[in-house]
Order: C-alpha cells, then sequence, then structure tokens
C-alpha cells in the first residue's frame, strides 16, 4: 500500500464539499437537495461508482464548476467519494441539507482553503484517508482579534448586534 497527497485544483474563491457517500442515487438526491436549498445555485459535483461500471457520475447547474468536480474526481480516484463545487454560494448554506441525505456517508471537509487529499492505494483501488485543509494556526486570537471576529460576522449577517 501507499500513500498519497493529491491537491485538490480549484480558483482560490471556490468552495468545495468533499464526502463519502455509497449509492449511484447520490448524484440526482444531491443535484435536488442543492437546487432547493439555494435558488439560482450555481455548482457541479462528480461521484465516484466504487462498483459495477465505476464511472463518474457527474451533474450541475454550472458547466465550469461540473469540470472542476470531475477533473478533481479523476485525480483523486477513490471510489465512493463525492466533490461538489460551488460558485457564489458558501458550504454553511447547503451542507447540513447534504449531510442528512441517506446516501452521503461522511463529510471529508467542506473549504475554500487550499486542499491535500490524503490517499491510501492498494492493489483493490483507492480510499481517501483525510484531508489537509489549509495550514496549520500561527497562534491564539487577542482580544483585539476576538472584536474583529465577532464585528466581522455581524457585518455579514451571520450574527446579530442586539
Amino acid at each position: 500500500m501507499k500513500f498519497l497527497n493529491i491537491k485538490v485544483e480549484k480558483p482560490e474563491e471556490i468552495n468545495f464539499i468533499l464526502a463519502q457517500s455509497h449509492f449511484i442515487k447520490t448524484v440526482e438526491d444531491c443535484y435536488e437537495t442543492l437546487v432547493e436549498a439555494v435558488p439560482g445555485i450555481k455548482f457541479g459535483l462528480a461521484f465516484c461508482e466504487a462498483s459495477g461500471p465505476k464511472k463518474i457520475r457527474t451533474a450541475g447547474t454550472d458547466e465550469d464548476m461540473v469540470k472542476l468536480a470531475t477533473v478533481n474526481a479523476k485525480k483523486v480516484g477513490a471510489g465512493h467519494s463525492l466533490f461538489i463545487f460551488l460558485k457564489d454560494s458558501y458550504p454553511i448554506n447547503v451542507l447540513n441539507r447534504i449531510k442528512h441525505l441517506s446516501e452521503v456517508v461522511h463529510i471529508f471537509c467542506a473549504t475554500a482553503n487550499s486542499t491535500e487529499v490524503v490517499v491510501a492505494e492498494s492493489d483493490q483501488g483507492r480510499g481517501i484517508m483525510g484531508v489537509i485543509d489549509g495550514g496549520s494556526p500561527n497562534g491564539v486570537e487577542d482580544e483585539k482579534e476576538i472584536r474583529e471576529r465577532k464585528e466581522f460576522l455581524r457585518k455579514i449577517g451571520y450574527k446579530t448586534s442586539f
């Protein structure tokens, strides 16, 4: 067995979700879940079958995001992996809905950060062991940074000031 670190290819501003799922129905159920969650959402997804014809199944509302999901699914090549790339929307808007799909087994990450996928490869195939999401911490926030974090969350509307 060998281990590989595979860098996710994507523009800096694009968010993605990497999950493990278990059934071909994933593609249609994810599509329906995403379009119901955010009206006008732009996304692409790619799901790697682990048995049968072992195809990469794709869907989405944005051709560039579908291509991005497909490129990364091919690079990682792990059975039952699911890549969802989001344009002009964020994982926080859809993540709980994705988690509640009966086919979704595990969420590895939901991020816009530079990401590496740690993959194990054996004679049988490939499996995702985990991810390296962004960088390591540079320290602990101080009082000024705490204030800035709280102000930022209110500025973007995720927290209220009353």
